[in-house]
């Protein structure tokens, strides 16, 4: 028998999603507004998107975010797997409550905090050993690798609990020795969680404001702290251009993603 959605149900979807999906259509359209005003339609024009690559501050600090989401994404995933494969491998083992703690912590610890006590950390290394001297790219990278490395072990941790091991037993049955094992055998398996992982930990830098307003310093603002500048003396065109940019390809990824993935299942 087939099921019906009651009417209640359908009407809170449509609510829901269109106070989601309105502002970001409302700011697209706006996005090509002749006026400099956000406000006021004054007719159809991209200008705003030809000023867009004039502008210099906007660039940069998109390809600083970039750079860092990028670096600290892959520094995430690499101790990410190293914690999840401790976790569920080493299940007893010295100091385990104490790296549990450790890796769980920044989960639920508000970002202020994490923010000022990374500032904290490396103002007193910059005293104690010269280094980093002053605050840049490399303090935001160390900052999001830090928390983006919890929310890796948590993603990868899930897959090894899940994942068959009769076959990594009929691997070492048959001869197999690590390395070999495990680059043959596990990762293969793991892939997709290691993928989600690094793509949540690039998500998470890209997208971050507070922890990034603590540990950077002149000329190394990242995208959001750069937007939220701007937006404080009011809404900019460019600033509607950049996100309409940031929308469209990220949509295009999420639609190829989704034709591989449909793609695979068709095959199958």
């Amino acid at each position: 028998m087939r099921s019906t959605v009651p009417l209640l149900v359908k009407l809170l979807a449509i609510a829901g999603f269109g106070i989601l999906y309105i502002p970001v259509i409302m700011m697209m359209i706006y996005s090509f507004n002749r006026s400099k005003l956000v406000s006021v339609w004054a007719g159809f024009s991209t200008k705003w998107y030809k000023e867009l690559w004039y502008d210099d501050v906007l660039l940069t600090a998109l390809y600083k975010s970039l750079l860092i989401g990028f670096s600290s994404a892959t520094i995430s995933t690499i101790f990410g797997l190293l914690i999840a494969i401790a976790f569920v491998r080493f299940a007893n083992f010295k100091g385990r409550l104490f790296l549990s703690l450790v890796a769980s912590a920044p989960l639920v610890m508000p970002e202020a905090v994490t923010g000022l006590s990374m500032l904290l950390l490396f103002i007193a290394m910059e005293v104690s050993f010269g280094w980093p001297s002053g605050r840049g790219v490399d303090t935001i990278m160390i900052a999001h690798a830090t928390f983006g490395m919890c929310f890796a072990a948590v993603v990868i941790q899930t897959r090894l609990r899940d994942m068959d091991k009769s076959l990594e037993e009929a691997a070492r049955d048959l001869g197999g020795r690590q390395p070999f094992v495990f680059l043959s055998i596990i990762l293969p398996l793991i892939l997709p969680s290691i993928i989600a992982a690094w793509l949540l930990s690039f998500t998470l830098s890209f997208d971050d404001l507070v922890i990034a307003s603590f540990v950077s310093g002149p000329g190394s603002s990242t995208l959001p702290i750069v937007i939220f500048s701007k937006i404080r003396l009011g809404v900019s065109p460019e600033i509607n251009a950049i996100a309409t940019l940031m929308i469209l390809a990220i949509s295009a990824l999420i639609m190829i993603g989704s034709f591989l993935v449909l793609r695979r299942d068709g095959k199958k």
